[in-house]
């Protein structure tokens, strides 16, 4: 008796919004593969590079989603969020019932919660799903991916999460995700901020730096932060890979979430106006690891490097 093999399943048609430093390395992993891309961003040279990696770009936000399956969006903060989001142009207005909104952003747990809420009234699901890794996890399809949502919209999402990170949990309802995350960016800033102080006593001490920064990653010390971040040390190459901008906004949103439900900060609290102050001295750009620029003006040393 003969058979007839049935079709493949085709995957579904994804749109994504915001392609910077995170959002097109993590497109184009998705594009790899297989699945069909539509994007649209603000620059027309990151729409390009999406383009050239085989996606489709579209001229609004509107006309990317239209028919889009699954809606992912990887933008600054929460205003962005909900520019995108709402209105007669945004997402809730022009996806289709049935949708799947993936928000990969880093924003406060509350606008999480709130768009869930208005997006059901539309009929389209959503997850709130940040990512810690930097720009090389995104590249290298290895990032942590922290979700809050529902277990059913979680099971649909994760094979695409797959494509993109190697450590995925679904963390409890909507906002989960992004109280999580804001504890990793707590946690990565005060690991920067210790790694950068290490940095300047070893080198005012006279002692080989690369040596020194080797041997104390081989032992308790080591982290997955300095040895992302060590070259950039060594090198005083600042390039970013996460700007301390977008650190600094990290910070407020983790403060003010410890002070709503009760949790000290100490040392979160002193990190946090470490970060704003580099910012304030014009280094809001270049990459978070440049808080060793912060410790070298304090121990009186001129703070060398720049973004190459």
């Amino acid at each position: 008796m003969s058979t007839t093999a049935q079709a493949p399943t085709p995957q579904p048609k994804i749109a994504w919004i915001g392609l910077g430093i995170m959002g097109s390395p993590m497109a184009e992993n998705l594009i790899k593969a297989g699945y069909p891309v539509t994007g649209y961003t603000l620059e027309q040279d990151k729409l390009d590079r999406l383009v050239a990696g085989g996606g489709t770009a579209a001229a609004s936000t509107a006309e990317a989603v239209k028919d889009a399956d699954v809606i992912i969006t990887m933008v600054p903060a929460s205003p962005q969020v909900e520019a995108i989001a709402y209105g007669d142009d945004g997402i809730l207005a022009n996806a289709k019932r049935g949708a799947l909104l993936i928000d990969m952003s880093s924003i406060t747990p509350q606008t999480s919660i709130d768009l869930a809420e208005a997006a059901a009234a539309k009929g389209i699901n959503v997850l709130d799903a940040p990512v810690s890794g930097g720009e090389a996890g995104a590249v290298e399809a290895v990032l942590s991916i922290m979700v809050g949502g529902e277990q059913a919209d979680f099971d649909r999402a994760e094979p695409i999460f797959e494509a993109l990170g190697k450590t995925i949990v679904l963390c409890g309802p909507h906002g989960s995700g992004q109280t999580v995350k804001a504890a990793n960016q707590l946690i990565v800033a005060i690991n920067i901020q210790a790694a950068a102080e290490a940095v300047v006593f070893l080198d005012k001490s006279g002692v080989d730096l690369a040596a020194a920064l080797d041997v104390l990653n081989g032992g308790l010390a080591g982290s997955t932060v300095l040895t992302r971040k060590k070259a950039n040390f060594l090198a005083r190459d600042f390039t970013p890979g996460f700007r301390i901008d977008l650190h600094h906004k990290d910070m407020g949103i983790v403060i003010d979430a410890a002070r709503t439900v009760g949790a000290a900060l100490p040392v979160g609290a002193v990190v946090a106006n470490l970060v704003a102050s580099l910012r304030a001295q014009g280094d809001g750009g270049l990459d978070h690891s440049a808080l060793l620029r912060g410790v070298e003006r304090l121990s009186g040393q001129k703070a060398e490097g720049t973004a190459s």
